[in-house]
């Protein structure tokens, strides 16, 4: 598997007594690791698809200045492999702050710039990695100054090798990426009505009775924009799948959430690793379903209990709309 996540981070979790905007604060803990949706994908892989598998590669810029920080978290956390792309400046920092009182509070850094030589370079070097690999997951969000259309020219380029491409990511990106015809895309649902129609929700009430419609409805659309599989995922409620053959509601196995970061991750790895073995477009969704479902009741994201997804997958039934 090769993950491309071209805006590779740093993680820095603040553990704080409460969070006053405009006050001072004093941390009582603060851990840094290798982060990124990319990272989580990594993880999840590696665990769903054993030790005795051969390990992900991770391919995205790396910033001179204190990249190798991100290298040594990465080899030392994941032991995974990492395809770097050198560029000037520093690591984007994601900050990530827990008060014990309150709801998380997340801060996305901004990226390294990258100009048009960098990106294509980047591009050729992908280009050559996609030889002997068996799927291309494209995830998470794109540096400024590489165009809109990033992970379009990434998908044409797997096409071309032969290889199978998954997209996730924010919905303008994404929508550039459909006319390239990725393998399958996963956004949520809020995400998918946001590229759609501009309808766009915080939190998606995932007990509607309106909840299964409206994701089938954005899964065809986005078929019928191009992607060959199109997933729309709706939280603890399930998920939509629309292809050539037909469109389905999956309903999720209802559990007790410990974190729900990382699922949308996991739901990519799960779904790659079952394409790859040339699974069903059913069963491709369920086994997303289950890594999914089986990371939300793990404290940290991406980590799941592969023998409990592969529990939860033969709970998972599809329901033709």
């Amino acid at each position: 598997m090769l993950i491309a996540t071209p805006n590779l981070c740093l993680d820095v979790t603040v553990r704080i007594p409460q969070l006053v905007p405009g006050g001072i604060h004093r941390a009582t803990s603060t851990t840094t690791t290798a982060g990124g949706k990319g990272v989580n994908v990594s993880r999840a892989a590696r665990a769903l698809s054993g030790v005795e598998a051969a390990t992900p590669v991770l391919m995205g810029f790396l910033p001179v200045d204190d990249g190798d920080r991100f290298a040594r978290l990465y080899q030392a956390e994941e032991s995974g492999r990492l395809l770097p792309v050198a560029v000037p400046g520093v690591m984007r920092l994601a900050t990530i702050l827990l008060p014990a009182d309150g709801p998380v509070t997340v801060i996305n850094g901004r990226g390294p710039d990258i100009d048009p030589a960098t990106w294509s370079r980047f591009c050729s070097k992908l280009a050559r990695a996609l030889t002997g690999q068996d799927v291309l997951l494209c995830s998470g969000s794109l540096p400024p100054g590489v165009p809109v259309d990033g992970y379009a020219q990434l998908v044409r380029l797997a096409r071309s090798a032969g290889v199978p491409v998954l997209v996730d990511a924010a919905p303008a990106v994404l929508e550039a990426a459909l006319p390239a015809g990725p393998d399958l895309v996963s956004p949520n649902l809020s995400e998918a009505e946001g590229l759609l129609d501009g309808r766009v929700d915080e939190q998606v009430h995932e007990e509607g009775d309106d909840i299964p419609d409206r994701a089938i409805r954005a899964a065809k659309e986005l078929h019928a924009r191009g992607a060959r599989r199109a997933v729309v995922t709706a939280g603890s409620a399930g998920a939509a799948l629309a292809t050539d053959d037909g469109s389905w509601w999956l309903e999720a196995v209802r559990v007790d959430a410990v974190n729900p970061i990382g699922a949308g991750d996991c739901f990519a790895a799960g779904a790659a690793l079952a394409l790859t073995t040339g699974a069903s477009d059913v069963d491709v969704v369920r086994r997303g379903m289950a890594a999914a479902t089986a990371s939300v009741e793990h404290p940290v994201a991406g980590r799941l209990d592969p023998a409990r997804a592969a529990g939860l997958f033969e709970q998972i039934t599809a329901v033709s709309r």
